[in-house]
């Protein structure tokens, strides 16, 4: 049954309530305008949860002096349900915010070219891509984004402020942020093509490997394996990933990667749902099994991201360096929804192979070290950042 006949029957069941006929415990028989339906006791209480829903869109439908567009009303009461969830990470996307969102993990968008996150129910930046308007406005990790277009956003629309900050490419749209120390600002940004280079690879030395990882997207993993190769080839004996502003992306990119590092057969990660059903991802085995390994993290660092600290530091197979990791341990599900809008909803709670579920706590560091909030505001440069330096000395003694 599609959509439309679902709701169109859902108030019919709601108006004539008052000619149902019990049969027994468990089945409810509905005068229908074409006969008899038999619904389960189940369904009717769900119908009945819903009634006041419905019952308001019938006065409107009555009463409203007004266009009334169905379709906005039908999506405007399901983001609502979303947004009463008070979870950032589950939330309707109509046609548009889904294309967008189909785009960022394909690799490619137009934008400005900020990774966000929310947390204490603010949206902060933890990332500010090279050569993008953001970084070329001087935008730093760390900022709040408090307005996009002069519309108030906030944790709970993370999504809604994604979609408005991107746009055509060569189109503008001014973003008030919020810097400790210098308070609220105003920026206007022109959007442009923003290509995801998701891992970057060199030699530091004559034999430490450095992989750069920004996000898990659907190409992430085949070119982490190519700069592995290629990082082989240069004669790496140890590795430094650099997992630092990463917010995560697509789980089973990330299961591939580790794969690499962990021995076939044993889980990387392991999620549960609400019915206790617990589903185990499991190493594929790779070529890098015992590479000594140094992870950089912080607390940009999140779900993928952690779910790839989590294995390495639970097998004890890599040290990891930096601050403690966001702490984003739910994972979500892709629904399509017709008519090109998709639910992405929390379906699960993911946990590390020693059993931890870190959401809201994060992961902390072997070797916890901050990264100074003064050196934010200069051009980065790695011979200053402490965090990098301590890591390149663990790797030159594994």
């Amino acid at each position: 049954m599609n959509k439309k006949k679902w709701i169109g029957w859902t108030i019919a069941i709601i108006l004539l309530t008052n000619i149902t006929t019990f049969l027994g415990s468990s089945a409810i028989s509905l005068a229908m305008p074409n006969g008899k339906v038999i619904i389960t006791r189940d369904d009717y209480n769900r119908f009945l949860e819903f009634s006041k829903l419905f019952g308001i869109k019938e006065i409107i439908q009555q009463r409203y002096d007004g266009e009334i567009d169905n379709a906005a009303l039908e999506e405007g009461a399901i983001k609502g349900m979303t947004a009463a969830l008070n979870d950032p990470y589950t939330v309707f996307m109509d046609k548009k915010e889904f294309e967008e969102f189909n785009a960022q993990t394909e690799g490619n968008y137009s934008g400005v070219g900020l990774q966000v996150q929310a947390k204490d129910n603010k949206i902060i930046i933890v990332d500010v891509f090279e050569d993008s308007p953001a970084k070329k406005a001087g935008v730093l990790p760390k900022d709040q984004i408090e307005k996009v277009e002069g519309k108030v956003v906030s944790g709970k629309e993370l999504d809604k402020a994604v979609t408005m900050m991107k746009g055509p490419e060569g189109t503008n749209v001014t973003i008030t942020f919020f810097r400790e120390g210098k308070g609220s600002y105003d920026v206007t940004l022109k959007r442009s093509k923003i290509n995801l280079v998701t891992v970057k690879g060199e030699m530091v030395s004559d034999n430490i490997g450095y992989i750069q990882i920004s996000m898990f997207d659907e190409h992430t993993g085949k070119n982490f394996k190519k700069q592995l190769d290629t990082l082989k080839n240069k004669g790496m004996k140890s590795l430094i990933i650099d997992l630092r502003g990463n917010p995560g992306g697509l789980l089973d990119e990330c299961v591939d990667m580790v794969s690499n590092f962990v021995p076939k057969g044993k889980v990387i990660v392991s999620t549960v749902d609400k019915y206790k059903s617990e589903k185990k991802y499991k190493s594929k085995g790779g070529n890098y099994i015992g590479l000594p390994l140094v992870l950089l993290t912080n607390e940009g660092s999140a779900s993928a991201s952690e779910i790839f600290s989590g294995a390495i530091r639970d097998y004890k197979i890599g040290t990891l360096v930096g601050e403690k990791t966001f702490g984003k341990g739910v994972v979500q599900s892709l629904i399509d929804t017709g008519e090109g809008t998709a639910l992405k909803v929390t379906i699960s709670k993911y946990y590390t192979p020693n059993g931890e579920n870190i959401h809201k706590i994060g992961i902390k560091p072997d070797v916890e070290i901050k990264y100074p909030e003064e050196l934010l505001k200069k051009p980065y440069n790695r011979e200053t950042d402490p965090q990098f330096k301590i890591a390149l000395s663990i790797a030159k003694k594994k």
